[in-house]
């Protein structure tokens, strides 16, 4: 069957900043298996596929990385909301859609900068599940802050947080991918996210995570929302949360020649929403 096929860069300002997404929009007779086996052949940290939306929601969406299906993951679910207006696969009302996942239904905005599409999703409910109190892996052990402590959230994904001693050794940091792969296996994780303040112009947070365990092809991922939304979560809770009205914005991906914008918002009732800019690289057809 020709399926219609986009390749987008989700959090880029302009094409090649973000992170890398494929989007099968005509996926209704595709069962898991296959679409399984398509994300792997496609090779990109993640694929969504299109389906027919149940009840209360605007459109439905699944996510698979090249070897596992994720209930909910942040560039899928921005890239799709993108997708899904774009290609008028579901109207907005109100500027407003739900996002059907593995997660749930999601709430969606759709904003406009100028001409251009602005997609915001609201994560899953981030929740600390764990505190680690032994030994850090080697490398995180010299680069964690002061009287700080790796503590494991889950939104979807399960990343363990860690806050920095500085933006700049974290942006020098050298991981141990090994030690990393180790530990995130032992503790049923999906990676660990290192995270500083880095008042900047364009930003106000540095932000790298590391799922060597997860996706042994992309053991530092270019740009994440669920770990952005979990450390936004982490950060109301303690309340440090930088920029103005829970509004920042967030950098990551510039250690892989990147320069992914993640817009981070934390709202009234302390649901973290993650959204920003894509860029539409290929559109095509897929004959799968």
């Amino acid at each position: 069957m020709i399926r219609r096929y986009l390749q987008l860069d989700v959090f880029a300002a302009r094409p090649g900043q973000g992170n890398p997404l494929g989007v099968v929009l005509d996926a209704q007779d595709l069962d898991a298996a296959a679409m399984q086996a398509l994300a792997a052949w496609l090779n990109l940290s993640e694929t969504v596929f299109f389906l027919p939306p149940d009840a209360g929601a605007d459109y439905r969406i699944r996510i698979f990385t090249p070897g596992s299906e994720l209930p909910f993951a942040g560039h899928p679910s921005v890239g799709a909301a993108w997708a899904a207006a774009q290609h008028r696969l579901a109207q907005p009302s109100a500027g407003r859609l739900v996002q059907q996942c593995g997660a749930g239904h999601l709430p969606v905005r759709i904003e406009m900068q100028g001409a251009q599409l602005l997609p915001f999703v609201r994560s899953p409910r981030a929740r600390e599940i764990a505190r680690h109190g032994g030994p850090l892996p080697h490398g995180l052990d010299t680069l964690i802050a002061p009287g700080a402590q790796a503590t494991l959230w889950d939104n979807g994904p399960r990343w363990w947080l860690l806050e920095a001693a500085s933006a700049a050794a974290l942006r020098a940091f050298r991981p141990d991918f090994a030690a990393l792969a180790a530990w995130i296996n032992a503790t049923a994780a999906t990676g660990v996210a290192v995270y500083a303040f880095e008042a900047a112009a364009t930003h106000a947070l540095a932000v790298r995570a590391f799922c060597p365990g997860d996706a042994v092809n992309v053991p530092e991922d270019p740009v994440t929302g669920s770990a952005n939304a979990a450390i936004a979560a982490c950060l109301h809770r303690q309340g440090r949360l930088p920029g103005t009205d829970g509004a920042y914005v967030a950098s990551q991906g510039r250690e892989l020649g990147r320069d992914g914008r993640v817009s981070v918002r934390v709202d009234g009732d302390g649901e973290a929403w993650i959204g920003g800019q894509v860029q539409p690289v290929i559109e095509g057809r897929l004959d799968w």
